[in-house]
């Protein structure tokens, strides 16, 4: 049986995320910050578009998301810019700074923003995109409950803590890598849990540390990074990066993003580079490099799925199952 779906055009996308984010109780600026992540996060399909927003509307009523929130930066050093989120969205603090950062970044070629205290991050690509847009370079690291084991170990110490990197290119989709650390991503389990269906065995373990098939039983035990050791090594960098740099919690610390009314005090940090105070023609090289590696020996290039997803999106809109449409207006009846 066919799933019903709703069409949406960019813009009333946007409105419709602003209007359910005003009634859970978030403030203007953070409705209209998260509606715009939201809605480019599933023009470019990724999987934390309207799907996640349901977790932030749920947790703006519950209290793990404080709607009134209002970031608080100080600046270390001239190239550093350090944001404590005040218990709101990691979007907000991001989309606060943003100008500044590129400007300091094209100032002084490298420039640096963590941030503490917040909710989860959302689409970590989304803000190295934006800087590739900008003419630089990104690296984006974030971290949030634990959710995936560590190196020899069975229970969760680390979020999936996902790696994000962007760079521009001449006439072309920047380039763009988005990944997790675990295996596959969070909320493929749980969509496998609430449908009853299995998983791919190393995905997950169990409650007692057994490798599992059983989305649900992976849900009460730990994720696994994706190539063992070596993911979950990747795993422990971005947590020094997302939480140790920005002071943010640990995984270990942090509380659940789906229940309670704690904020999960989540880390993100964000490194913007200037290539061409380097090298003048990095975009020309890379756009050059990136053709070669495509047509002459097949390598799929990450970025350009997304980027063009992105356009047709523009044109013929999102659509959306009609059961998440209807979930999300449950919350826009509270705004007048």
């Amino acid at each position: 049986m066919t799933e019903d779906m709703v069409t949406f055009s960019l813009g009333d996308a946007r409105e419709f995320a602003v209007v359910a984010l005003l009634g859970a109780g978030a403030s203007p600026a953070m409705a209209a910050s998260l509606a715009r992540a939201t809605v480019d996060a599933d023009a470019r399909k990724s999987t934390v578009g309207f799907s996640h927003l349901v977790d932030y509307l749920e947790s703006l009523v519950a209290g793990r998301i404080n709607g009134k929130a209002k970031p608080k930066r100080t600046d270390p050093t001239p190239a550093l810019i350090r944001m404590d989120a005040d218990g709101g969205i990691a979007q907000l603090g991001f989309d606060l700074a943003f100008d500044n950062l590129v400007e300091k970044a094209r100032t002084f070629g490298i420039a640096l923003f963590a941030q503490a205290n917040s909710y989860t991050s959302g689409e970590l690509g989304d803000y190295v995109f934006r800087l590739a847009a900008h003419g630089l370079a990104g690296l984006a690291a974030t971290n949030g409950p634990a959710l995936i084991a560590g190196s020899g170990g069975a229970k969760p110490v680390y979020c999936t803590n996902p790696l994000a990197f962007a760079a521009p290119r001449k006439n072309g989709a920047p380039l763009l890598i988005d990944q997790s650390s675990s295996a596959t991503a969070f909320v493929n389990i749980r969509e496998a849990a609430a449908r009853g269906e299995r998983i791919p065995a190393g995905w997950a373990v169990d409650a007692a540390g057994q490798p599992t098939t059983d989305a649900k039983e992976a849900m009460k035990g730990a994720m696994l990074a994706f190539g063992g050791t070596r993911g979950a090594n990747i795993a422990l960098m971005v947590e020094v990066l997302a939480a140790g740099l920005s002071r943010a919690n640990w995984s270990l610390d942090a509380p659940d993003f789906m229940s309670g009314d704690r904020t999960p005090g989540n880390g993100l940090t964000v490194v913007a580079i200037a290539p061409s105070l380097l090298d003048e023609d990095f975009e020309i090289r890379l756009d050059a490099q990136l053709t070669r590696l495509s047509t002459g020996y097949g390598i799929h290039i990450p970025g350009v799925s997304k980027f063009d997803a992105l356009n047709r999106a523009r044109e013929d809109g999102i659509r959306l199952p009609s059961a998440l449409v209807s979930r999300i207006s449950a919350f826009a009846k509270g705004h007048d």
